[in-house]
């Protein structure tokens, strides 16, 4: 009888909501989240000191959510950097740490703002996000940006929206061609978002099916794209991000896209995106040669 009752209990594949909570409970993965995320801080200080950038710059009027830009040498290509936090938490204040890491190997750099919740809805933050893309697209002129497809890279919450921007059917609405983006860092994406319904995280983002089905974007995988995914997520993290990778970048590349799956077994949730800003570090020599070899039609 306690079997009956304990697969009553399961709410999702094989999960039931104590596992749910544990395996997307990224702050509880690492001995310290004080001190990780104080490292995001001491990093991203010491960057916007030493690397002269364009603060505050409004990329969404309706918002007035800004970005900052680290521009490179004229007619560099462009990463732009979203911020994870479960669409609630952290900035690009916060963030500024993955800089160093992409500019080293001649790529301008931009790190978003977007709205958090529970102030707007999930729909949003992917909307002002896809404007962020359609901004520095139609401003290249202004920060002497490459005709080139751009990159982008996000970790968590950010994996998740970079995985939004990789989805087909918005380029129309935010006038911006359908190869406007070449290459695309996901770490730890959260690619399906149902099983979030069940944890603390549906507290802020009041998910329901169809905003489920809307901003999931493993259910969105374009049929046609000349993006290249790089895909990781840290060997220390939990098992159900690890899924959420594997599954998403499997799915990539069954629709025939390309793609790589990069290991990276001694990192957790959120030093993996720390290590984005180390210039001799795998990940951004890895996307800034993803970035390379984008089409440029």
């Amino acid at each position: 009888m306690g079997h009956c009752m304990s697969l009553n209990n399961l709410l999702y594949r094989d999960l039931d909501k104590a596992a749910l909570e544990r395996g997307y409970n990224a702050r509880e993965s690492v001995p310290s989240f004080d001190a990780e995320y104080a490292r995001y801080v001491a990093a991203s200080e010491r960057v916007k000191r030493e690397i002269s950038h364009l603060a505050d710059i409004v990329y969404d009027p309706p918002s007035g959510e800004t970005l900052d830009f680290y521009p490179a040498h004229p007619g560099a290509p462009v990463f732009l950097w979203i911020h994870g936090g479960y669409w609630r938490a952290t900035s690009k204040n916060d963030n500024a740490f993955v800089v160093p890491g992409p500019r080293a190997h001649g790529m301008a750099v931009a790190v978003v703002n977007y709205t958090l919740a529970p102030a707007v809805t999930l729909d949003e933050i992917v909307r002002q996000v896809r404007q962020a893309i359609a901004f520095l697209h139609a401003n290249r002129e202004r920060f002497a940006i490459a005709p080139d497809p751009l990159a982008v890279g996000g970790s968590s919450a950010g994996g998740h929206l970079v995985g939004m921007l990789l989805a087909g059917g918005w380029h129309g609405d935010f006038n911006v061609p359908e190869n406007t983006i070449g290459a695309a860092l996901a770490l730890s994406g959260l690619h399906d978002i149902e099983p979030l319904r069940h944890t603390q995280v549906n507290d802020w983002l009041g998910l329901d099916d169809d905003s489920i089905a809307r901003n999931s974007p493993i259910r969105h995988i374009p049929q046609r794209s000349s993006a290249r995914l790089l895909a990781s997520v840290g060997g220390l993290e939990t098992a159900e991000f690890k899924r959420q990778t594997a599954d998403y970048h499997a799915a990539w590349i069954a629709a025939g896209h390309a793609g790589a799956l990069l290991d990276m077994p001694r990192h957790n949730h959120f030093d993996i995106a720390l290590s984005l800003g180390d210039p001799d570090g795998v990940l951004a020599k890895a996307i800034a040669e993803l970035a390379t070899l984008t089409d440029r039609d």
